[in-house]
């Protein structure tokens, strides 16, 4: 890969310890003679990250699905550093940032290119999500009746708390607690959830990357709620549609190449088992 000249960093400064690494970071960026900046604003301010070559998140994955809308826009690849908890996206630690700094900036690193989804409602409601999209009645002790077409053609009409549209890199968050599938990070899939459904035979369901889905509230006089990364709010109410596709926007994550996802699930999901000799 091309080396890094101009780095723009993203720090959470709620996270203990992070503006301490941040300005570390920085440092050592400079003495290789690479261009550096830095915001704590959440969302970044626009145009934060043109003309950069790479921006260093410093936080969680929560800090990360932040600022992934702007940089997947501008195709700027994220260095993602965790000093949050479990780290699905910050895969840096900061002992490693500060060990493969001087590699990265070389270019020693590869590129993750990850699928974003693309939800509209209404006329001029439009949100890109990294992780997933979340539709629930706006009174979320309620069951909602949620139909869902996929090209045009009826699916079913779920009653349940909510469906989860989910991205493979998002389908280790709510979709999995939800009891939906794992989906390689490398797939280009969207994968739906119902949450609790009233027919237990509703199961996820797996579409393609060329799928429009379009989902509409059923009951009268109902409003939804739409989440999208946990971060941002659209709504609509009965009679409007929400439509959700793959987006031809890709959020690139920089890795080392040495970055092994089923290693990463076997950590962060405490995984067991295996066979032992002589049991």
């Amino acid at each position: 890969m091309s080396s890094l000249r101009s780095i723009a960093f993203v720090v959470n400064v709620q996270k203990s310890g992070a503006p301490e690494l941040a300005a570390d970071l920085m440092q050592r960026a400079r003495d290789a003679g690479v261009e550096t900046k830095e915001t704590h604003e959440f969302p970044v301010p626009p145009s934060f990250l043109h003309g950069c070559d790479a921006c260093c998140v410093i936080g969680g994955d929560g800090t990360l699905l932040g600022i992934a809308r702007s940089a997947a826009e501008a195709g700027v690849p994220i260095i993602g550093v965790n000093r949050g908890s479990l780290g699905f996206l910050t895969t840096f630690s900061a002992e490693e940032a500060r060990e493969h700094l001087p590699a990265l900036i070389e270019g020693d690193f590869t590129i993750a290119e990850r699928v974003m989804l693309e939800c509209r409602s209404g006329e001029d409601q439009r949100d890109l999500a990294l992780n997933d999209i979340v539709i629930k009645d706006e009174n979320h002790s309620r069951l909602t009746r949620l139909s869902v077409n996929a090209d045009g053609k009826f699916v079913t009409t779920y009653t349940c708390d909510g469906l989860i549209l989910t991205s493979p890199t998002g389908s280790t968050a709510y979709n999995l607690s939800a009891s939906g599938p794992l989906i390689h990070p490398g797939a280009e899939v969207i994968g739906l959830t119902p949450i609790c459904p009233h027919t237990l035979s509703n199961r996820s369901i797996i579409f393609n990357q060329d799928v429009n889905l379009t989902i509409a509230a059923e009951d009268p006089g109902s409003c939804v709620a739409i989440a999208v990364d946990g971060q941002r709010n659209l709504r609509t109410c009965e009679g409007g549609e929400i439509t959700v596709s793959v987006s031809p926007h890709r959020l690139k994550l920089v890795q080392r190449a040495s970055l092994d996802h089923f290693n990463i699930l076997r950590t962060k999901l405490k995984w067991t088992g295996g066979v032992t000799n002589g049991n």
